[in-house]
């Protein structure tokens, strides 16, 4: 039986093979892109491919019973997402990938040296896009080198979840469910954000966005399912106290570099501009240790500031791709929208045309 599943798989996987073949031959003179993109399509399918429909995991007496606790709670999340945030109904988060403990997929940025400027790259469909994601972790490092070959500060880094927009059908991943309530709602509802407003050629439009609905949500859903005083509740309140200090001190630092990055002249040495660049982030990495967090991690702070000397203004970018609107997002949704995010949501899908 087992070898008759294995050769109806094969059948599908070459049938899709069969259709990216010819595109890849029709599209030969943008063949890297085309390339890149059988591998990631491939990557995905593997991944839809192999993961198992969320009744079969949670009938599974084998699967860990504090994990289809988990489970179930995606499905409340999920509901709770389209029902009181007006997210968009999909197939998403329907079935479950075992990862087994191993990451996934990892992500390439980078910027230029002397201005916060991203590097970016133009898909189909999506546009200009400031990150690049592949399934195989040699790939990524062959992106970085190219990139640090033609001097853009770099940064790779694992990915825990990612949207294909509806282009398949996302999956649980294993490793989500090692998330706290909290963090398991933020992260299921930034993803779903994403397939419900998504803008071509401005990430950082789309992915402040779903971080402002994503911790909103959480939020909201919290108090939903356990109310405010709860441990859950307050947990999640108290880690994300941490996190909007650190974010906050970030984009400041970010706009002390470019602060900087301004008074460079044309005529200035690369080797002067490198020591005042140095020279700044080495005091971001060291004020980090004055700031006042609830929770100190002192080892955490270590490792922070050695991504920030590696990777530099390709750190720096991704508190800018994230957390820089906010405020501006947090004071529309409340003064024009009365806290209303169904309406406040249907009113940019109206605003912004999505992919």
């Amino acid at each position: 039986m087992s070898n008759i599943l294995y050769k109806v798989k094969r059948v599908f996987v070459l049938l899709f093979e069969a259709i990216m073949i010819p595109l890849f031959i029709f599209c030969l003179l943008q063949g890297e892109l085309v390339m890149y993109g059988i591998a990631q399509a491939r990557g995905q399918l593997a991944i839809v491919w192999n993961a198992r429909p969320i009744e079969e995991v949670l009938n599974d007496p084998a699967f860990p019973d504090s994990l289809k606790q988990k489970l179930r709670l995606v499905q409340e999340i999920k509901k709770f997402a389209v029902d009181s945030l007006g997210i968009k109904p999909s197939e998403n988060y329907t079935t479950v990938y075992d990862q087994k403990g191993m990451p996934l997929l990892w992500v390439v940025t980078g910027s230029e040296p002397y201005a916060l400027k991203a590097k970016e790259w133009s898909f189909p469909v999506l546009g200009s896009v400031s990150y690049k994601g592949f399934f195989v972790k040699s790939k990524a490092e062959k992106e970085q080198l190219a990139l640090v070959a033609n001097e853009y500060d770099t940064d790779i880094g694992r990915v825990g979840a990612w949207s294909t927009l509806g282009w398949f059908r996302d999956p649980i991943l294993s490793n989500m469910l090692n998330n706290s309530e909290g963090d398991l709602a933020n992260l299921i509802i930034h993803e779903l954000t994403h397939g419900t407003l998504y803008v071509k050629n401005d990430v950082d439009f789309n992915e402040n966005l779903a971080s402002f609905v994503g911790d909103m949500g959480a939020y909201r859903f919290l108090e939903y399912k356990y109310g405010k005083q709860s441990e859950q509740y307050l947990d999640y309140a108290y880690s994300n106290s941490d996190e909007v200090v650190f974010d906050d001190y970030m984009l400041r630092s970010a706009a002390r570099a470019d602060s900087l990055y301004k008074t460079f002249t044309a005529s200035m040495s690369k080797q002067e501009k490198e020591k005042r660049k140095h020279e700044l982030l080495l005091n971001v990495a060291r004020e980090l240790y004055q700031i006042h967090f609830d929770d100190r991690d002192v080892e955490l702070i270590k490792r922070i500031n050695s991504r920030l000397l590696r990777s530099k203004n390709a750190f720096l970018m991704t508190f800018i791709r994230y957390d820089s609107e906010q405020d501006e997002f947090e004071k529309e949704y409340r003064e024009k929208f009365h806290s209303d995010i169904k309406q406040y949501l249907v009113y940019l899908k109206k605003k912004y045309p999505g992919v």
